[in-house]
């Protein structure tokens, strides 16, 4: 039951988070609601040294803020849909499914190479199981590395080793400079395109807030490239400041659910009022064939698969690709569900995909997490 009037939401506090519940709360003010977003720590912002994988199979983006709407301190939560586990409490609904943002994954260079112009053996940097075994399938000689943070954390990773570098050499150019004070014959170099040398101190002046943040992180991998989902760079405010190449949902498909939000409620009033305002059809039906998709594999978050639908006409063209974790082993396909009855043809494709070797390949994933889970510390 909402107070006094107000529908209160709850989200997590990240910068993203926040700004993807912004987003909500626009589309609902638009309805003319009154909305507060309250924002709750969960564990996974609270961990900050485990792997993606590893947290979500607890769903620990996504407990504690659905625990505040099962006890009725909050009317609903403002979630990832990618987060949000196949399994929910009888009790809670996704009640609103907005428009959805780009699904797609980038990749993010500091000079916006393309993955095929990234040298032999670039060191390339993902916590997602996924995205490391499509890389993996496409270039072998790819050195994929562990990376967790929030956006800005990751981007602040990938360009800190070459700012820095420019930073020191410009540091070291100001002190010869400063040294050839009266030498005539001194010629600094500096830019073409500028008609003095600039000091460190103007060069750092015209670095956005992100380049001056990396400047000052600590560099324990040196990465090439790193890979983000597009939408959240974009809701970010990251998108125009780095530079960054999209890999096709096609080829890369994402995970299920990737650049959709969702609205969790307990079933009632409040769940139907709030997919009446801003419920998007489109968006709903792509995502749920994607989350039964997973639902029936039963990947969860301990194996490689992406999955991507859209809808076409009177159907909905799902593409689905299951790997090893290595990238090394696969299985994918694609197929066209009819609309009038894509949960009962997502449901058959996912058991054909299961008889092909994706349950195989999931199987031998969960085995292999089991042991990392079970293994002696340090080991």
């Amino acid at each position: 039951m909402r107070t006094r009037g107000t529908l209160r939401l709850a989200t997590r506090g990240s910068t993203l988070a926040r700004r993807q519940a912004g987003l909500v709360k626009e589309a609902l003010e638009d309805r003319r609601y009154e909305v507060e977003l309250v924002t709750v720590e969960t564990t996974g912002d609270q961990i900050r040294d485990e792997l993606i994988h590893r947290l979500g199979k607890t769903g620990a983006f996504v407990r504690e803020l659905d625990e505040r709407v099962l006890e009725g301190d909050v009317d609903g939560a403002i979630h990832s849909m990618k987060d949000v586990p196949t399994e929910q409490p009888s009790e809670l609904v996704t009640a609103a499914v907005p428009e959805r943002g780009r699904p797609n994954d980038v990749l993010v260079t500091p000079d916006g190479l393309e993955l095929e112009e990234l040298p032999e053996g670039a060191v390339v940097g993902t916590s997602s199981l996924r995205r490391r075994a499509q890389l993996l399938s496409t270039r072998s000689d790819l050195e994929v590395e562990p990376l967790r943070g929030n956006v800005d954390t990751r981007l602040e990773k990938l360009l800190a080793p070459a700012l820095q570098a420019e930073h020191e050499e410009r540091s070291e150019a100001d002190k010869e400079r400063k040294g050839n004070v009266g030498n005539e014959s001194y010629k600094p170099d500096y830019d073409e395109d500028e008609d003095e040398p600039r000091t460190v101190d103007d060069w750092f002046d015209e670095l956005s807030e992100i380049e001056k943040q990396a400047l000052g992180r600590e560099v324990d991998v040196a990465y090439d490239a790193i890979v983000l989902a597009e939408a959240g760079l974009e809701r970010s405010g990251l998108a125009h400041h780095v530079e960054y190449r999209r890999l096709p949902p096609t080829q890369f498909a994402p995970a299920p659910g990737q650049g959709a939000l969702a609205v969790t409620a307990q079933d009632g009033e409040t769940a139907r009022e709030l997919r009446e305002a801003i419920d998007h059809p489109r968006t709903r039906v792509e995502t749920t064939v994607e989350r039964i998709l997973l639902a029936e594999l039963g990947g969860g978050c301990i194996a490689p698969i992406g999955i991507y639908a859209v809808v076409q006409g009177e159907y909905v063209h799902a593409s689905v690709q299951v790997y090893d974790r290595d990238g090394q082993e696969s299985v994918i396909a694609t197929r066209d569900l009819p609309v009038e009855t894509y949960p009962k043809a997502t449901r058959e494709f996912a058991a054909d995909l299961a008889d092909r070797g994706a349950a195989d390949l999931i199987a031998a994933a969960r085995k292999e997490a089991d042991e990392i889970d079970d293994a002696p510390e340090g080991k």
